[in-house]
């Protein structure tokens, strides 16, 4: 698939079983995610690989940050096994720094860019993946369960595998509707 379709025609895949990426497409998926865009080569950006028992580690910080949050059980159990829809979730992270002409803003574009980067390069090695943010992104608890800085910000988490169904494909939407020359 030539890069040009690959942008035209991306969609999630919501539903994901094994396989999930082998090693040499995970060596893809991350290699494409360090060329983003990078003003001030500060590579602000880590990624946090659960597959396996790691995902049941994630389910669990899920889980005890929803406890600390004073969750009922039942939204407790369902943040447990939300890691465990797909064999592996890469939790994107925007590690901000301190720079003089590089604002945190800018930095968290560039995680966010890693992240799309790195969700093209499942589509293109016919794999399939969702990027997931909701509250957990934000939760405070769930960063400091993951050992985040700070000033650290989760911008998604990057669920990957390969398809359980064929996604009906998503209406095409005119890029011009949005645009407007001055």
């Amino acid at each position: 698939m030539d890069a040009l379709t690959l942008l035209l025609t991306r969609q999630s895949a919501p539903r994901l079983i094994d396989p999930g990426p082998s090693d040499d497409q995970l060596k893809n998926i991350l290699d494409a995610a360090a060329r983003v865009p990078d003003h001030g080569g500060l590579t602000p950006w880590e990624f946090i690989i659960a597959t396996g028992d790691g995902l049941e580690k994630l389910g669990n910080v899920f889980a005890e940050a929803s406890a600390l949050n004073g969750a009922e059980e039942d939204v407790i159990n369902k943040t447990k096994n939300m890691p465990l829809r797909a064999p592996m979730v890469i939790t994107v992270v925007a590690k901000v720094k301190q720079h003089p002409k590089v604002p945190a803003f800018e930095q968290q574009l560039a995680a966010g860019c890693a992240a799309m980067a790195m969700q093209q390069a499942v589509f293109a090695q016919g794999l399939g993946g969702i990027w997931r943010t909701g509250a957990l992104a934000f939760d405070k608890n769930v960063h400091q369960l993951l050992d985040l800085e700070q000033t650290d910000q989760i911008v998604g988490f990057l669920y990957i595998g390969t398809p359980a169904l064929k996604a009906t494909t998503k209406p095409v939407k005119e890029g011009m509707g949005f645009a407007r020359y001055l």
